[in-house]
């Protein structure tokens, strides 16, 4: 496979939240229903804007944090906490409401919600990072936005077990003696309660919805594929949580062939395939994917979504897909794990072209279902 050469990526004129709900738009006008009741469950109930100062060294810092609540149809709201520097309140209110449409979607009984805190986690120290978690649950806990029957967080980009251990014993401290407190958090250590195999079913998820696409001959002969995943070239953009879970498990289960990923910092390839746990052991060692034995590489780890394979994998942010790379896909199957990866525009010029989008509000829906279990 020869390298792609440096993409150009244009800005993506809308935001997340507008593209959400030029989704809604476009399926609601399928549907005969109440234009009131359309807008009723479009909006978005309840945003929360936080800041507090964290001490850093000798100096202190001000945070800031959001946490949105898009809809109360069902009682606890649910969904993610990400740490970015790239969080604002828009993308927190977009991601809410695709929670409460993927909850609708695989029938799990809770509403949409999600939290962010505006900070690069890996410019701060462990300790530093549990302060900014406690004071943020702090922050949460003070308006009624977190708890197990009103609003029950998990992890997102930037956060893990770790930060939900840290959120569930913060509550715990404000409500002493309760015997659900830990049932405030979802994605916290199995050690304190949480549940076996939360942390990698969101990328589990992943590889039973492609195999799923992958069980219907008539798609798969308009897209000239053939059945079963075996052989089958994947490109996916992103290695966390779900990125590394979706390709260990369609690589080693399914023997289907990871030939490329992109990260933050650039992008590997193998035509002949990557060895996904040596390269996750790789990255552990050296806080990178860059470098790994037998790859070639670019620094532009979006080059990965240009790539000739049967199945492109985004696993990392939105707008990934946007009016000004749109038609340098070649993938036939655009399986979306991230949320929101590919734009309303150029979801509708991927389709036109005869292209497979498999939709985030049906593919990433492991992660919740699992925490409803």
């Amino acid at each position: 496979m020869a390298v792609a050469k440096k993409a150009a990526q244009t800005a993506p004129k809308t935001s997340l939240y507008e593209n959400v709900n030029l989704q809604f738009d476009r399926a609601a006008a399928a549907l005969k229903v109440h234009p009131g009741l359309l807008q009723q469950i479009k909006c978005c109930n309840n945003v929360y804007t936080v800041q507090f100062p964290i001490r850093r060294g000798r100096d202190y810092v001000i945070v800031e944090g959001y946490r949105a609540e898009h809809s109360h149809h069902m009682k606890p709201v649910k969904g993610g906490i990400r740490y970015s520097e790239d969080v604002s309140r828009d993308e927190v209110m977009a991601l809410a409401a695709l929670m409460t449409y993927k909850c609708a979607i695989v029938d799990v009984p809770f509403g949409g919600s999600k939290g962010g805190v505006k900070i690069n986690p890996r410019k701060f120290t462990v300790a530093e990072l549990e302060r900014v978690t406690r004071r943020y649950a702090h922050e949460l806990i003070k308006k009624d936005f977190l708890g197990p029957h009103v609003n029950v967080p998990a992890p997102d980009m930037g956060t893990g077990a770790r930060e939900m251990a840290w959120i569930a014993d913060t509550y715990d401290a404000f409500h002493p003696g309760q015997p659900d407190n830990h049932a405030c958090i979802t994605g916290k250590p199995f050690q304190q309660g949480g549940i076996r195999g939360r942390t990698e079913a969101t990328g589990r998820g992943v590889q039973y919805g492609i195999r799923e696409v992958f069980s219907h001959d008539t798609d798969l002969k308009r897209l000239k594929l053939t059945p079963g995943l075996a052989g089958k070239r994947v490109a996916i953009q992103g290695f966390g949580n779900v990125g590394y879970h979706a390709a260990k498990f369609l690589h080693e289960e399914d023997d289907a062939k990871i030939v490329a990923i992109g990260e933050w910092d650039g992008a590997i390839y193998n035509e002949k395939g990557i060895d996904i746990e040596a390269l996750n052991r790789y990255r552990l060692q050296k806080g990178t994917i860059m470098g790994f034995p037998g790859t070639k590489s670019s620094k532009v780890g979006a080059d990965v979504l240009e790539l000739d394979v049967d199945i492109l994998i985004p696993a990392a942010l939105e707008n990934q897909i946007h009016a000004g790379n749109v038609d340098k896909i070649k993938a036939p199957i655009i399986a979306e794990a991230a949320n929101g990866p590919v734009t309303a525009s150029a979801d509708e010029k991927l389709r036109k072209r005869g292209r497979l989008v498999i939709p985030d509000v049906y593919l990433n829906a492991g992660g919740v279902t699992v925490s409803y279990f």
